[in-house]
């Protein structure tokens, strides 16, 4: 362990540092770590976010401890279907199976043995596509196979006990019929949300009576022709398996809890949890699937590369975070900003591009141009195809190519996108007030005597930023922000832009300068 890794800050560590205490109390040499999932919809955003997290915690505690670990992403596909998801086919099929554990309902898209297995396929499909490391487990082949069995009926012993704990949390009606154990009816399959009425443990099985026949059923708790309730089953999960670290959102705080109450019931600790924030939208909502007003992977990947929905992922886990279109170019930049800091950083660990990317830099990371630099040089010039803005990346970085700048390459197809959704639909240009007239002539007139000597080492950018914030302070800007909004309102049609002397170094300054001339020449 390097002593930047003992100093690391970085949030990643100190969940490492929580995970090396528990198996260090417990005696244990190995840690597991486990996200969980439910298959009754498509893998989606979220649910990258949750299993990158881990991995980047995982990474952390290896080189933390040196300790092995596992990762499992385990399915909760045993699980009733409850509802028809609006984007499948089939529909009225599917309706035919409400009830009925995901693995034992055909699948409606008629490519896989049934719906669970579709859709854990596509999960896995999903992971791998990110390059996770991870142990797939599904909870059907885990409770028919029998290896759930011994903690099943561990269960069953302390079937009391885990009433006694969940009965306050539920209203008058649920608590006169709550028990942690489901049976799966023998006839129709469905997973049956009944009063159990007696318990053998001897025997290990329950009784219940079938709500419109008034017949009576005993039916063993192994096996899988029974599972539970999930705030039981996850604790009966961790206990079972013994896992070490397991995030979640906000939104299941109290499940948590209780969770953690009956595992504790069960005789072992709660696994190290870690609590994130969920996502808002531009309004300040939570994201609801079902309201539609959040992002999707493929909305992001197609306006922007992976490793910035990844650096939106790692930034704050436990913040609040509008996730909408917008956010997009600050994590583009944010991301290139890190992996152009790494190799130099002092405290790598401490870098989020360090945890992207597994600890090594891969060759031709980052991009030499800025991700919004690229989207205003894309609005100026209403760029279409990637050649032209490969024409300005030339002139301002001679022999340029995809080939020599691949992560530059990506940038530039996005750019394209994100403008011509996002950017050029929204373009709005003001007339400049008087004293911004008076500025951008001035900032005209010195572009074209470009007369500041260059320091040394000061790169063209830095020497027109320089520039720039001189003719501002030349004016009666009170902040001086305001003279950069009007370079990005009156010039751009923009509310926000990069530095602009990095701008005008890629536009050039002859353009630049007409673009100025053309501004104060708008009516």
């Amino acid at each position: 362990m390097s002593e930047n890794t003992q100093a690391s800050l970085s949030w990643p560590f100190r969940e490492a540092e929580r995970i090396a205490g528990r198996l260090k109390q417990k005696g244990k040499d190995h840690a597991l770590f486990e996200t969980g999932y439910g298959p009754s919809g498509l893998p989606h955003i979220g649910t990258f976010g949750e299993v990158a997290r881990t991995s980047w915690v995982r990474k952390a505690f290896t080189d933390l401890t040196g300790l092995p670990s596992r990762l499992l992403a385990f399915s909760d596909d045993m699980d009733g279907l409850r509802k028809v998801p609006d984007n499948v086919p089939n529909k009225a099929m599917l309706k035919e199976f409400l009830g009925r554990p995901l693995t034992r309902i055909p699948d409606p898209f008629g490519k896989f043995e049934s719906f669970g297995a579709h859709n854990n396929n596509m999960l896995q499909e999903f992971l791998n596509a990110f390059g996770f490391e991870f142990e797939f487990a599904s909870a059907s082949d885990y409770y028919t196979s029998g290896r759930f069995d011994d903690a099943l009926l561990h269960v069953l012993r302390h079937h009391d006990d885990i009433i006694r704990i969940i009965l306050p949390t539920l209203g008058p009606e649920r608590r006169a019929t709550y028990s942690p154990i489901l049976p799966i009816h023998p006839r129709t399959g469905i997973v049956m949300q009944v009063p159990i009425t007696q318990v053998d443990v001897e025997h290990g099985t329950v009784f219940w009576t079938e709500p419109e026949t008034g017949i009576k059923f005993e039916t063993s708790v192994t096996g899988g022709a029974a599972k539970l309730q999930w705030k039981a089953d996850w604790a009966m999960r961790w206990y079972a398996l013994d896992v070490d670290y397991e995030m979640s959102g906000k939104d299941l705080i109290d499940s948590v809890k209780l969770s953690s109450a009956i595992v504790r019931a069960l005789g072992k600790e709660p696994p190290v949890a870690l609590t994130y924030e969920l996502f808002l939208d531009d309004k300040g909502q939570k994201i609801s699937k079902s309201k539609g007003n959040g992002l999707s992977i493929d909305e992001w990947l197609t306006y922007a590369p992976k490793e910035s929905l990844s650096q939106f992922m790692y930034h704050a886990p436990q913040r609040a975070k509008k996730l909408f279109f917008d956010v997009i170019p600050r994590a583009t930049d944010d991301y290139i900003a890190a992996a152009a800091a790494l190799p130099t950083a002092e405290k790598p660990h401490d870098n989020p591009a360090w945890h992207i990317h597994g600890g090594v830099l891969p060759e031709h990371a980052g991009s030499p141009i800025g991700f919004g630099m690229l989207l205003n040089l894309a609005s100026v010039i209403n760029a279409d195809s990637p050649e032209m803005l490969w024409g300005f990346i030339r002139a301002y970085i001679p022999g340029a190519d995809a080939e020599s700048y691949p992560f530059l390459a990506r940038l530039v197809h996005h750019a394209i996108a994100y403008n011509r959704d996002f950017v050029a639909p929204a373009k709005t240009y003001r007339p400049p007030t008087e004293v911004e007239r008076g500025a951008l002539t001035d900032l005209a007139e010195s572009l074209k005597s470009n007369e500041q000597a260059q320091y040394p080492g000061e790169t063209a950018a830095e020497k027109l930023q320089n520039l720039v914030y001189a003719v501002g302070k030349r004016h009666p800007f009170a902040p001086l922000k305001s003279w950069f909004d009007c370079l990005y309102q009156v010039l751009l049609g923009t509310m926000e832009g990069p530095r602009f002397g990095g701008f005008i170094a890629l536009y050039s300054v002859e353009r630049t300068t007409a673009l100025i001339e053309t501004a104060l020449a708008r009516d």
